[in-house]
């Protein structure tokens, strides 16, 4: 049986009880429903506040980071005073004074295979507000072989994606993409950036998909990819099929469990900036501006792209970009010392494992980057 309203509630939702479509029954789905949300950053911000603002009675948030500066240009749901507290918190917070009426739960743990099932078990659907592709894989096959619909969302730069997957009556994300793209082919949003407003747009697309799929109204994006284009303002739709060899959602599927993601797609399942590879490889700000200051012959490589040099940059250093690296080999003296920065650490961790596979040896990458050289060595240059 749906939940009553009160008269409050009848008020608060008024302008959705007007609504043909939705009226009073609707509103009573949207109180019974659950929703998890896996992130609450630039996507789950916007989607945990449109949720809660239309009364989805539990909404749940799994993250395990915290409010950063770097966040606010776009993750909208945080502020200035919630700084260094937890997303989920932060989150919660203000979902709650918005809307006191709702349960929000929260899960200040990264989403794994070990957790995965149990955190997402009493929800009817799940909302991708990830940034990194072993997550996404992870909650795609949960979602397959629970029977849950998975409304994926993803952001970069300009360009955004949005669809629901459903193999139950459409195609999954594996059979889109049967395969993660080689590590370091896609960057992050922490490499290669966001225009701040595009989560909001493409988060609150995912809402409204979320929103279609409780009251059952609409057309739901299932066997269709969305792609929309800030700049030229302009929405396309690919049809998807079925993958009739799909690994997970096919009759006959190999994955009939979760698995270990980062392994399958060869990344961190997280989407922190910190990379490295390996104990013995790194070296840190404290010991370069040590080495540095003797006054030894030390090439510095500096992987970012060339309009982060007007953001900060370091004296003399070499700029060869991650993506031009492998053709440019032949400009580097493989008998120099050389130190390989980026932002930070993550491109240059990459960049590391090409020299080292070129049969470089006499290299170190700078743990943290030039944003750990600007915190504990030169505090006149920016963090960004």
């Amino acid at each position: 049986m749906l939940p009553g309203l009160s008269h409050e509630e009848i008020l608060r939702y008024s302008r959705h009880l007007l609504i043909p479509e939705v009226g009073l029954e609707g509103q009573r789905r949207l109180k019974a429903a659950s929703v998890l949300v896996i992130g609450t950053g630039g996507l789950g911000s916007p989607v945990a506040l449109y949720l809660a603002a239309a009364g989805v009675g539990r909404i749940g948030l799994v993250d395990y980071d915290v409010v950063d500066y770097s966040n606010l240009q776009r993750q909208v749901i945080h502020g200035s005073s919630t700084l260094g507290i937890l997303k989920v918190e932060s989150a919660r917070n203000r979902m709650l004074d918005l809307n006191p009426d709702i349960q929000v739960d929260v899960y200040n743990e990264p989403f794994t295979s070990y957790n995965a099932m149990q955190v997402a078990r009493d929800y009817d659907l799940i909302i991708d507000g990830t940034d990194n592709f072993p997550t996404r894989y992870l909650t795609n096959d949960l979602c397959v072989l629970t029977g849950k619909p998975n409304v994926y969302g993803s952001i970069f730069r300009f360009d955004g994606q949005v669809s629901v997957f459903d193999a139950r009556r459409g195609p999954c994300y594996r059979c889109l993409f049967p395969e993660p793209p080689p590590p370091g082919l896609v960057p992050s949003c922490a490499e290669g950036g966001v225009l701040g407003v595009l989560p909001g747009t493409i988060g609150t697309l995912q809402a409204t998909e979320a929103l279609k799929l409780i009251l059952g109204i609409g057309d739901p994006l299932i066997g269709k990819l969305l792609l929309y284009n800030a700049l030229d303002m302009s929405f396309d739709f690919v049809n998807l099929r079925k993958n009739p060899n799909c690994k997970v959602c096919s009759p006959e599927p190999e994955v009939t469990e979760l698995i270990d993601y980062e392994a399958f797609c060869g990344v961190p399942g997280h989407d922190h900036e910190e990379g490295t590879v390996g104990e013995g490889w790194d070296i840190t700000v404290t010991e370069l501006a040590e080495r540095m200051q003797t006054g030894n012959h030390l090439r510095l490589l500096d992987v970012r792209e060339p309009h982060e040099l007007e953001i900060s940059h370091l004296e003399g250093a070499t700029l060869i970009p991650l993506g031009q690296l492998a053709s440019r080999l032949s400009e580097l003296d493989s008998a120099e010392d050389m130190v390989v920065f980026c932002k930070a650490g993550t491109r240059s961790a990459r960049a590391l494992e090409l020299l080292l596979s070129a049969g470089f040896r006499k290299v170190k990458n700078l743990k943290g980057g030039i944003n750990a050289w600007a915190k504990e060595v030169d505090p006149s240059l920016p963090i960004y």
